[in-house]
Order: C-alpha cells, then structure tokens, then sequence
C-alpha cells in the first residue's frame, strides 16, 4: 500500500510561496489519514458482526429445528453410543411341522412407557398401575415417576385387556408403542426343539426377536432375514406325533415315579427327527431363568435327548453283536463261553441272572448277557471297537440343528484299555446322548447307513455305510427276538411288530462310584421289526416301579412299557397298517392229488 505523504515537498513550496505556513498541511493530511483508518476499521468490524450474526442465527434455528422435531416424535430411551445404527427388523418368520402347523409365530402387541415431566397425577398413575400390574411395585414407580427420569420402561409387553386398563387411567404421560412378540400356540410342546426368543435392540416404534435356545437360535438369522420373503422354516417334527409322544412320556414318567425322561422317533433312512422330547418341560412363552448353582439337569431347560449324556447300559450290546457280525468273528449261531463271573484284575463282570455256562451269540442279546458280550469284544479289541464307535458317532457331538447339541459330547475313557472294552461293550464305561444312539440303530434298521440327524424338513439322506446288508438283516432278528422272547416281552403291539434291546445302567454319583438304588433305564426300538422305518428311544432317569411287591427298577420294567405305548398310538399317525404277523408253522401246503 502506497501512503501519502503528511508534507508533500511541492505543496509546501508552494505555501510558503504564499507565504502560508507548511503545518496547517500536515495536520490536514493527518487528519484525512485517520479519517480513513476509521472508516476502514469500521467497515472492518461490521463485516465481521454480519458474519458472527448469520452464524448465530443457523445455529439457533437448528436448535430450534431440532427441538421442534423431537417434540413431535415419540420418546426413546437415550443410547450410550451417539451414531445411529441400522434399522430395527421386527419382522421375524414363521416355524411349522412338516405338515404346515404353525410351531412358532409373530402376534403384534404393545408396550408401555411414560414420560414423567408430562404427567399430570404422577401418585394416581402409580397406584392404578399397580393394580393393573400386580408384579409392580407402586412406591417404586412413584419414586421414579416424580424423580428426574424422562423416560421409563414400564412394561416391555401388555395384553389387549391390560392396554384398555390402562387408557382408563387416562394419564397423557403414559404411552404405549407397537411392539411384535414371538408366539409359541401350543405351549410346551416341542419347547426343547423350539428354544424360545427375547428382545434384543429395542425403542418404543418396534423392537428386534432375537432366538435365545434351540432352532430359534440356531436358525436366527435365517428366520430375520427380509431376503427369505416371510418363508416359513419348515421342521421335521409332525406335531399330532409330538403330542402322543409327549403325553404318554409323562404319563409313563409319573406312573413310574421317574426324575426324568426323553424320548427320540427318528426315521431310520433318513434321520429326520419327528418326535424329541425332554422332560420336565417348560411354555416357551414364558421361558423360565437358567439356573446359577446346583445341577444342571434339575432345569427344566436342560434337554436331556441331546445335552443328557449317559451310560446307557445293554443298549450297546447290540452294537457290539452288530460289529462282531459284520468282521466275521461269530455268526448268530455262535456258542459262547458266559460261565462267570468274568475275572480280569480286581474287576469281576456278572450277569443280571445266572445263564448258565455257555449261550449262542442270538440268546446273548436276548437274555443280556455281559459275560457273553464281554467275552465277544475281547475278540474285537480295543482299538477296532474305538474306530467302529468312531464311524457310528459315539466319539463327537451330534450334528443336530440346535445349539444344545454341542453340549452333548459323549465321554470316553483317557486309557481305552482291554477292560474298557470289556465294560463299554455292554454300556459301561462311556457316556452318550439318547440321541447318540437313535442314530446308531438307525443304521441298524436302514440296511447299514449311517444318517446324520436333522431337524428340518427334507434334508435327511443316508451316509456312508458302516454295516453290511446282511449284518443289519441279522441284527434286525434278532431285536425281535428280545421282544418276543427276551427282556423286552412288554414292548409287543398288536399289529405293529417292534424289535429292540433294553438297557439299565446304575446312575453315576458326583462324587465317585455308582448308587444302588438310582439307574437310567433305556428302551432302544425300531419299528415294524420286518421292514422298519422309524428308530424309537425312550430314557428314563431315575425310574422305580412301585406296583409290585418290591420296588422294579429294569428298563424291561419301566421304559419298554412306555415305549409300546407310544408305538401304539404313534403308528396309526406315522401312517403305518397294522401287520398280522403269521403263527409259527402257520401255512398253505399244496399237495397233488
């Protein structure tokens, strides 16, 4: 910038040509400079009050914007984190059966809120609202209704009739929200498979339907994702079977006074599961709390068809006949040395009842001998029996699809030694699930493939084959055989033939060693024995047959009787005929004339 000069050379020449004096022109020009400085410094500063003005004024009309938007929208609970995240999906899909009933649905309801600084008689809403509510406290709500909250949950989900109730209250501070529920129509049945949901995100327009257990977790975000377009997850279960199933089980449970029970129907050339049941069960609808001390199987959550695992005594026999069979080291017709009791060490093995000195490897099966069955897998050792147990699946966790399956890893010795394989052969020594050994008979009542178990809709397929045709045929035989002349004689059902193997084994104490008077009894069946399409197990934990003169604790005692039952009703709905199975020596002789 270029500055004028206070006293320009030419024009004090000529002043004092005038004979003016020079300082009248400097204080001029000195005045004209601050003129302008002033005039520059305030146009300056009004520039700057302009700016800071505008900007003040945005400010408070998003200010203003803001709080005239909330006003207008519905109240939320404040969130810790400030970005706002994806959108609520409420939309959750339907579970049927096999045959479309519906398993589990979505029924839209409402929740209550309250926004405190709103309201208009704060002791009033308390009190009717702990009428309404019995589970709430009415000083509690009172104390939070007059605090500094401006936002309260009251209840996350209310009834029609409960809404109406409290729309008579007629309190503008409280509120109600849309909100969608998971619906369980038919109560406890099939609870274990179903699970149950929760909420998980949540704000008073909707909240997320979260799965917390069985298919609903396992399934979760296939059931909530919009991509699907509503399908419904279609399961193997027929519920008209789950219902028999269920209800003879606990009538059979109470009848034989046990802690427990399970039952497994599972179609033998598929694995598709079509009944699974667990008893005490729960109403998923109001799921109750896990437990936090004690045992776990006192829940009644705990799922003791694919999370129980036991030793499932002389049910594992017929695993051991079937592998003997199969690599060529006895036929049906085999004697075997059961003179005891089997000494090896310390440890003696014994028979329930004494069967004399030898059997044939059928009668073996049929009478339960473990000195036989024992004598057989010495035959087999150790190492052959660990990888045929491997191949039928006793070595890992079943892949059913739930989440309580991973639970049910089936418990092996750390030392498999020569008396380990003595012991397991007849169902000591090695702990599995009820559903473990569903699909072991399986493969059995198949012609010899392994399946894999499942619970949806059409997705069974048998695997790789573990048995021979032959194999499996035999040991069909001779299944019927226990029924019809062995320990399961309760199991024959007119019509429908059922061939199986019972199983008793003493119950573990925590602490160490075996009660004397505690066992889970095991029924392994399959039906119709000639041609069988369903594998049927049933456990009970803890029977006692107390309708003799002594107390009958033997699975041929307590679980065949319930197993017949359930055949019995179950089979005219699986769509089975009744078969008239001939008499011995019944025929047509032809004879020329």
């Amino acid at each position: 910038m270029i500055r004028t000069p206070l006293r320009p050379l030419a024009r004090i020449l000529d002043a004092r040509a005038r004979g003016e004096s020079p300082d009248a022109i400097e204080r001029e020009n000195l005045r004209l400079r601050h003129e302008q400085m002033r005039d520059r410094d305030r146009a300056r500063a009004e520039g700057r009050l302009l700016v800071l003005g505008v900007i003040f004024i945005a400010a408070f009309a998003t200010v203003g914007v803001r709080m005239g938007s909330l006003a207008a929208s519905d109240p939320a609970e404040p969130r810790v984190a400030l970005a706002e995240g994806p959108a609520i999906l409420a939309q959750r899909a339907d579970i049927t059966d096999r045959n479309g009933n519906i398993l589990a649905t979505n029924m839209v309801t409402h929740s209550l809120y309250a926004q405190p600084p709103i309201m208009v008689d704060p002791a009033r809403a308390a009190r009717e609202l702990a009428a309404i509510f019995p589970d709430l406290d009415g000083e509690e709500l009172l104390e939070d209704f007059t605090g500094s909250r401006k936002f309260l949950w009251i209840k996350k989900k209310i009834s029609p009739e409960q809404m109406q109730q409290v729309h008579d209250i007629g309190d503008p501070g409280l509120m109600f929200g849309p909100r969608e529920m998971r619906l369980y129509p038919n109560g406890p049945l099939a609870a274990h498979v179903l699970g149950g949901a929760s909420f998980g995100r949540e704000g008073v327009r909707s909240a997320e339907v979260v799965g917390v257990a069985g298919v609903e977790r396992t399934f979760d975000a296939w059931l909530r994702d919009p991509a699907n377009g509503g399908a419904p997850l279609r399961l193997s279960l027929d519920l008209s079977v789950q219902a028999v199933v269920e209800q003879v089980l606990s009538g059979g449970m109470k009848i034989m006074n046990a802690k427990g029970a399970a039952a497994i129907l599972m179609e033998a050339g598929t694995g598709e599961v079509v009944s699974l049941v667990s008893l005490p069960d729960f109403d998923p609808n109001d799921r109750p709390a896990p437990l936090v001390q004690g045992d776990a199987s006192d829940s009644p959550l705990f799922n003791r068809a694919v999370q129980g695992v036991y030793e499932l005594g002389s049910t594992f026999k017929t695993l051991t006949l079937a592998q003997a069979l199969e690599e060529g080291l006895v036929s049906p017709e085999t004697i075997i040395d059961t003179k005891g009791p089997l000494v090896w060490g310390k440890f003696r093995i014994r028979d329930f009842h004494d069967y004399g000195p030898q059997l044939s490897v059928t009668d073996i099966l049929v009478k339960s001998s473990n000195i036989g069955t024992a004598r057989i897998a010495m035959q087999i050792g150790a190492e052959r029996q660990r990888v045929f147990l491997d191949r039928l699946g006793f070595l890992e966790h079943t892949p059913l699809e739930m989440v309580e399956a991973s639970g049910g890893k089936p418990l092996i010795p750390a030392n498999w030694s020569e008396l380990s394989t003595m012991t397991i052969s007849y169902g000591h020594g090695l702990s599995a699930t009820p559903l473990h050994l569903a699909v072991a008979y399986a493969a059995i009542a198949n012609g010899g493939r392994k399946v894999s178990p499942t619970l949806l809709a059409g997705a069974g397929t048998p695997g790789e084959r573990v048995l021979s045709e032959r194999t499996a045929e035999r040991m069909r035989d001779m299944l019927r055989a226990v029924v019809t002349e062995g320990t399961a004689s309760f199991a024959r059902v007119d019509g429908y033939p059922v061939g199986g193997k019972t199983g008793t084994a003493d119950k573990p104490k925590p602490t160490g060693g075996y009660y004397n008077d505690r066992v889970i009894a095991t029924f392994a069946s399959i039906f119709p024995a000639e041609d069988p399409k369903y594998v049927l197990i049933v456990t009970l934990d803890e029977p006692e047959d107390r309708m003799g003169p002594e107390p009958r604790r033997t699975a041929g005692w307590t679980a065949v009787p319930v197993a017949a039952e359930i055949v019995r009703r179950a089979a005219p709905l699986l769509g089975l005929q009744p078969e008239i199975e001939p008499a011995p020596g019944f025929g047509v002789t032809l004879t020329a004339n």
